[in-house]
């Protein structure tokens, strides 16, 4: 099979699996719907209010929100592992994640206290404001130690302060709607609504555009800072922006859903296996199809397998993520020992 063939394929395969999982969020759940309904519901014929209710306002602004978070949760994980040529690197791992969860909490609790309800724009910008603040600490980190290995492990430990610290915000909170924040720093997609689908639309699909525009000095990067400042990439602008967009897409995701491990990691390897390609170009499309399918999947089954209770959707993603990272581990071992 030719490279363009296969990745047609790949393509064609993501894509399916998208729209078949996309299907399935709609009508499975604690309440099981019938084809007939859920269409009828989409085209406003559905006879059935409650039916109509739950499709239209609970299942598909809640499935459009995981594709786009699932999406921008590859997309970020692949540029990190790209700005510090680490396969393992991703928003959880590296602390960002653990940063705007903290910074999201106390903005929540001091809002909530004082008896005042947080907008999409306050809790994306708190976010961010945490995300910045931990990749600031893992680039200081860059600056002072050699090796990957190490680096990575600063990450999870300013990731393990971080949830602690959230966790003492949680616990001593007077207010009693703390026990949402409770659930949404476990990670959850549930109580998603047009208005979130409409605040994170517009922060993920144009930093996911400009991801897009960077694939070229992206390529360049790869192969070395060296040879992309030879071939004209400003290597510092460069970086920052890179930087900067992992840390919007991470701090989006984590501002709506909470904390969500191992997609950032697992689906971008995963999907260059599939694609046979390494190439941005041809990988940032395929990881925001696959981390969408793959958030989809979890979801479903985080909702799903004890109906009513839900799972955290982080519980879910590390069953279906971390065995993935082991494998790569093993893999670059066996791969240095030859």
């Amino acid at each position: 099979m030719t490279t363009q063939k296969r990745l047609l394929f790949s393509y064609g395969i993501l894509a399916v699996l998208l729209a078949v999982l996309f299907a399935a969020n709609l009508f499975w759940g604690s309440v099981a719907l019938t084809p007939e309904a859920v269409l009828s519901a989409l085209l406003g014929r559905g006879q059935d209010a409650l039916s109509v209710r739950i499709i239209t306002q609970l299942r598909l602004p809640r499935a459009v929100m995981v594709v786009l978070l699932g999406a921008a949760l590859s997309a970020a994980g692949y540029l990190l592992q790209t700005f510090f040529a680490n396969p393992i690197a991703g928003p959880f791992v590296m602390g960002i994640s653990s940063g705007a969860k903290l910074a999201v909490a106390l903005v929540m609790v001091v809002f909530l206290n004082q008896g005042l309800l947080t907008s999409s724009l306050t809790l994306i910008l708190a976010a961010f404001a945490g995300a910045m603040a931990a990749m600031a600490f893992v680039l200081a980190v860059s600056r002072r130690v050699q090796r990957m290995s190490i680096l990575v492990i600063c990450g999870v430990m300013i990731g393990y302060i971080c949830s602690a610290i959230t966790e003492f915000v949680v616990a001593f909170a007077q207010d009693s709607n703390i026990v949402n924040l409770h659930n949404w720093s476990q990670g959850s997609f549930s109580g998603m609504t047009w208005g979130n689908v409409r605040a994170a639309a517009l922060v993920v699909l144009p930093a996911l555009a400009a991801a897009f525009c960077l694939s070229k000095p992206m390529s360049a990067y790869q192969m070395g800072e060296a040879y992309a400042q030879s071939v004209g990439v400003n290597v510092k602008r460069f970086s920052r922006t890179l930087v900067l967009l992992s840390s919007l897409l991470a701090a989006c995701v984590t501002a709506f859903a909470g904390p969500i491990s191992f997609v950032g990691i697992a689906v971008p390897h995963l999907v260059k296996q599939l694609l046979g390609s390494a190439r941005p170009l041809f990988v940032l499309p395929g990881c925001c199809l696959g981390g969408a399918a793959f958030c989809l999947l979890c979801d479903l089954i985080a909702r799903s397998l004890f109906a009513p209770t839900e799972l955290s959707i982080s519980a879910v993603t590390a069953v279906f993520g971390a065995p993935v990272v082991i494998w790569l581990l093993i893999r670059r071992n066996q791969e240095g020992a030859r």
